[in-house]
């Protein structure tokens, strides 16, 4: 009985700002599909009524607006500020966006990779299935700038408090496989025309 081969699986991340969702966007232009957990799971904790229910469980009735849309800025003031209340936040959503990507997976079973982009991930192999881990990476000046411009309703401080909460960038690339520069002296695309020739090789 043969046995359906799965695509590679490459997990793109960086800390915010960083532009991941853009790097992503040039391998979709590759025809490569992208799972963008992050888009996934505020679609998810508006549509998924086992996550709503144990939000609101957890930070109370706030948590959605009065026609049922997630409220992300009072969730964000209480658990941006409390890193136990962010880790039990991530324990209600994680769980049900990795279910979520597995059945898209099966969904794309016929391309040679896939990439799964996510703010928070582990090393290739470690505690998931990844085969290989890409981050993006950017100064920390740029990144809260490029923030600014595209959300310019959050604070200097909320960014700064968001930056915080994630790993640092030094223990980011202890789990790179492959770095991405997205900052101002190097061109971007020639990177990852270049990643995703290694990428196809490793397929063969």
């Amino acid at each position: 009985m043969n046995v359906p081969k799965k695509p590679l699986q490459i997990g793109v991340t960086g800390g915010i700002g960083s532009g991941k969702s853009t790097v992503c966007r040039i391998f979709s232009c590759l025809g490569i599909p992208v799972y963008e957990a992050d888009s996934r799971a505020r679609w998810l904790t508006n549509h998924d009524p086992v996550i709503r229910k144990e939000v609101v469980a957890l930070l109370g009735d706030e948590s959605f607006t009065a026609d049922g849309t997630y409220n992300r800025k009072y969730v964000a003031s209480r658990v941006f500020s409390d890193a136990l209340l962010l880790q039990k936040l991530n324990q209600i959503i994680h769980p049900r966006v990795l279910a979520d990507s597995n059945h898209w997976l099966q969904l794309h079973v016929s391309h040679p990779y896939v990439i799964r982009e996510a703010a928070l991930m582990n090393r290739a192999g470690e505690g998931n299935l990844l085969d290989k881990v890409l981050v993006v990476t950017a100064p920390l000046s740029l990144r809260i700038n490029r923030i600014k411009w595209r959300d310019p309703q959050r604070s200097v401080e909320e960014i700064e408090a968001i930056v915080k909460n994630q790993i640092s960038d030094e223990e980011r690339l202890t789990l790179a496989d492959h770095v991405v520069d997205n900052g101002e002296d190097v061109a971007l695309i020639p990177q990852v025309l270049a990643l995703h020739k290694i990428l196809l090789g490793l397929t063969n």
